[in-house]
């Protein structure tokens, strides 16, 4: 199944090749979770503090079980601190 990767920031370095814009689309296997996902293109979980799917905010208590989609939209965030 394809599902599109988008990472930001910091995590942006671990996108595939052919990323455009931070994202991309790739091919993972049926059932794949967030963390599988992550795991498999290099992305540290640590790291990841803000994850969506679709938009909508993924805990980080769901991350290890939530099984992604066929077509699906997984985006990733690193803390980010301003003042």
């Amino acid at each position: 199944m394809r599902v599109t990767l988008k990472l930001f920031a910091s995590l942006a370095p671990h996108m595939p090749d052919g990323a455009v814009d931070n994202a991309v689309e790739v091919e993972v296997e049926e059932g794949a979770t967030v963390f599988g996902v992550f795991d498999r293109f290099g992305v540290p979980r640590q790291k990841a503090h803000l994850v969506l799917i679709n938009g909508l905010y993924v805990a980080p208590a769901e991350r290890a079980t939530r099984a992604l989609e066929d077509g699906d939209a997984l985006a990733a965030w690193p803390p980010v601190a301003g003042g």
